[in-house]
């Protein structure tokens, strides 16, 4: 039963989960391409185990942690997020095995080159793919760099180190309309195909040419040529990708229980016991058309109290008010009721916590699920 968790908590609705997972499941078995899911967002063997059913042994991880955790899930082919750095490689390499390959991304000839020694001074082959940069967001080649593009992959391919390119549309969190968001799809597609292009006229194979972000993955573009689609965030959902425009409220999976504290009439305000340690300081939707503060309130069935956000966020401390210039009204509530906040940002909010309580409509059993943090 909710009422006898100890609050703030996260809470992961299972049908929800599975609802999500079979969204995005049926758009790469439509279009028969392989799709590798971001395990940074879940951090959690029991979700990991999920989708190695679903989408098979291949993932992409963006902490050496979530690697080492993760690895016994079965997962036999690893794609590290992070342009690597040298002093990363021994501890990746311990990972390696037979029956287990890793993948890390680069940006730089130098590093190439560091990858190379590595190889040379250990035997141990971590393979690499380069990371493009569509649009001067953070680290990456850019896709037109074509003298770099072929002294990197050059440099990797002499001792078969070499795998392909990687890209990410970072642009589409900025998007909230299907028509701009499957541009943003095929920009993202057509560009990491000119890369890989480039490479392969340099006499290079490409074996993978690997895409992806929740928003492109879920507009559904064909892409012909691209051998691999990515995405991490889509099996919880959050107030950002519903602000984009890919999901429903009612189809975030992830939410945090909490308790109300006081009711301040002063400034007409519940307070509760989820602060930003509990709810993250992320204030994605602010940009967008609906601002949601830093959480959506829901009752504690998780049904959405429409107006009703958090306004502001101390340590262990919550305020939730309704929104500016709407005529709701704030519910009659005492301290010790239950509430439920929706996440602007999945993975900032789940990173606060230990451990998932998971729900299901079903029956009124509550099951634990351990995640980690870490590097």
């Amino acid at each position: 039963m909710l009422k006898d968790l100890f609050t703030p908590c996260l809470i992961l609705d299972r049908g929800k989960l599975n609802d999500n997972i079979r969204k995005i499941k049926s758009i790469v078995s439509k279009h028969k391409i392989d799709f590798r899911p971001h395990l940074k967002t879940a951090k959690c063997l029991e979700i990991t185990k999920i989708l190695v059913k679903e989408f098979g042994l291949r993932a992409m991880v963006s902490t050496i942690e979530e690697l080492e955790q993760l690895k016994s899930s079965g997962i036999n082919d690893f794609l590290y997020s992070v342009a690597i750095v040298p002093n990363k490689l021994d501890r990746i390499a311990k990972n390696l095995s037979n029956s287990c390959k890793i993948t890390v991304s680069v940006d730089n000839i130098s590093t190439a080159q560091e990858l190379v020694a590595f190889y040379k001074n250990t035997g141990n082959r971590i393979t690499a793919v380069i990371e493009l940069d569509l649009d001067g967001h953070r680290s990456g080649v850019r896709p037109y760099a074509n003298e770099q593009l072929i002294k990197i992959s050059e440099c990797l391919d002499e001792f078969d180190l070499f795998r392909g390119v990687m890209s990410h549309a970072g642009e589409s969190y900025g998007l909230s309309n299907e028509k701009d968001i499957n541009n943003c799809a095929k920009n993202e597609a057509d560009q990491t195909l000119m890369a890989a292009e480039i490479i392969q006229k340099a006499g290079i194979n490409c074996e993978l040419v690997t895409i992806g972000s929740t928003p492109t993955a879920l507009s559904g573009c064909k892409n012909i040529g691209i051998t691999e689609l990515r995405a991490g965030v889509f099996i919880f959902f959050d107030l950002v990708q519903s602000g984009v425009g890919v999901c429903e409220l009612n189809e975030i999976a992830l939410s945090v229980l909490t308790t109300v504290i006081s009711i301040n009439r002063e400034i007409d305000a519940i307070i509760v016991d989820s602060g930003w340690m509990a709810l993250s300081r992320d204030r994605g939707t602010s940009s967008q058309e609906i601002d949601y503060g830093y959480g959506q309130v829901c009752n504690e069935n998780g049904e959405l109290i429409d107006d009703l956000i958090v306004t502001n966020v101390q340590q262990e401390h919550g305020i939730i008010q309704v929104r500016e210039g709407s005529d709701a009204k704030l519910p009659n509530l005492k301290p010790g009721d239950l509430l439920r906040i929706l996440p602007n940002h999945a993975c900032a909010t789940a990173a606060a916590h230990s451990c998932y309580h998971v729900v299901n409509n079903e029956d009124e059993s509550i099951k634990i699920w351990n995640r980690f943090n870490g590097w």
